[in-house]
C-alpha cells in the first residue's frame, strides 16, 4: 500500500487534469480521510502549484458543514498534497438517472445552499457539476457538500476578463465567451444544469454545453422541456428556463433563491399531461352530488 506522509492510500476516488483524490487511512487518528495530490507532470509548474495550495487554504478558511474541510497539507517527492474529510456517499454524479423527481429536487436544492456558502464568503466556484458535489449519507436527510475549488475565484476579482475555466456542459455563456465580468449567477446557471440532469438523466445542451451549440446553430439553443411522464412538478420547467437564461439578469439572483424555488415548486401538485386542475365550481358540484346521494341513501334506509 502506497504511503503519502503518514497517510496510507487505499482507493482512487477520482482524477482530473491537475490532481488525483484518494481514499486514505490516517493511522495516528484512526480515521478515513481523502487526500488530494497534485499530478506529477504539474508539480514543477509554479502557477499550478500555487493554485493547488490556494485551494487548500480556501477550503480551510470557509468553515461550514456544507463545504469539505481541509485538515493537513504536505509535500512528498516535491508533490504537494492536502488532506480533507472523507465524505461517505459518493458524488451527485452517481445519482444522475438514479433518483425520482422529489429526491432530485431535494439534492439540487441542497447543492444550491452549499454553493451559497461560497458566495457568502465572497467566492464564485466556476466549476459546479455533479462530480464536484459530495453526498453525505451520514446525515438524515442526506446533505450535499461542495468540493474542488481549483477553479474558484474571489468575487471581488471576477469583474474583469479572466482565464476561461470550468466544464463546458455547465458553463454560463458569460463565463464561456468571456463577454465581461461574472458573478455568482454563473454558478446559478451551473446549478440549473445540475438540476435538469438529476431530473432527466441527461445534460440539457449535451456535453459541449450551450456555448458549443451556439457556434453551430443559426438561433440560440433553447432548453428542451422535461418530459411530463417523468412526473416533475409543474413550474419546474419555467424555473429551469430562468436559471439557464443567456442573460444573468434573467436568472434567480442567488443560489439560495434558486434552491428555495426548487423546494417550493417541488411541493406543488403534479398534473398529468392532458389533464387540468379542478376548478372551484367543479369541487362545489362534486360536494353537492355527494350530499344528495348521501341524503337519498339515508331516506331509503328509513
Amino acid at each position: 500500500m502506497r504511503k503519502l506522509g503518514r497517510y496510507l492510500l487505499e482507493d482512487r476516488l477520482g482524477a482530473g487534469s491537475f490532481a488525483t483524490v484518494w481514499k486514505a487511512y490516517d493511522p495516528e487518528l484512526d480515521t478515513v480521510v481523502a487526500v488530494k495530490v497534485l499530478a506529477d507532470n504539474w508539480a514543477s509548474n509554479a502557477d499550478v502549484r500555487q493554485r493547488f495550495l490556494a485551494e487548500a487554504r480556501l477550503l480551510r478558511r470557509i468553515s461550514d458543514p456544507r463545504v469539505v474541510r481541509v485538515h493537513d497539507v504536505g509535500v512528498q517527492d516535491d508533490r504537494p498534497y492536502f488532506v480533507m474529510d472523507y465524505v461517505r456517499g459518493g458524488t451527485l454524479a452517481e445519482k444522475v438517472g438514479q433518483c425520482g423527481p422529489a429526491e432530485a429536487l431535494q439534492l439540487a436544492a441542497e447543492a444550491g445552499y452549499a454553493v451559497q456558502v461560497l458566495h457568502d464568503a465572497g467566492v464564485v466556484h466556476r466549476d459546479v457539476k455533479p462530480s464536484n458535489l459530495l453526498l453525505d449519507t451520514a446525515s438524515t436527510p442526506a446533505a450535499v457538500l461542495v468540493a474542488d475549488l481549483g477553479s474558484a475565484k474571489q468575487l471581488a476579482d471576477a469583474s474583469g476578463l479572466t482565464v476561461t475555466t470550468g466544464t463546458p456542459a455547465y458553463m454560463a455563456p458569460e463565463q464561456a465567451f468571456q463577454t465581461g465580468g461574472f458573478d455568482g449567477r454563473a454558478d446559478v446557471y451551473a446549478l440549473g444544469v445540475v438540476a435538469y440532469e438529476l431530473l432527466t438523466g441527461c445534460k440539457p445542451f449535451g456535453s459541449g454545453g450551450r456555448a458549443t451549440l451556439a457556434t453551430v446553430q443559426a438561433s440560440p439553443p433553447t432548453l428542451p422541456s422535461i418530459p411530463r411522464e417523468l412526473g416533475v412538478p409543474n413550474g419546474i420547467d419555467t424555473l429551469l428556463r430562468a436559471a439557464l437564461s443567456v442573460s444573468p439578469e434573467d436568472r434567480p439572483r442567488t443560489a439560495r433563491a434558486f434552491a428555495d424555488a426548487l423546494l417550493s415548486q417541488g411541493d406543488e401538485e403534479v398534473v398529468p399531461a392532458g389533464s387540468s386542475r379542478p376548478t372551484a365550481l367543479t369541487v362545489w358540484l362534486a360536494a353537492v352530488v355527494v350530499f344528495l346521494v348521501t341524503t337519498l341513501l339515508t331516506w331509503m334506509v328509513r
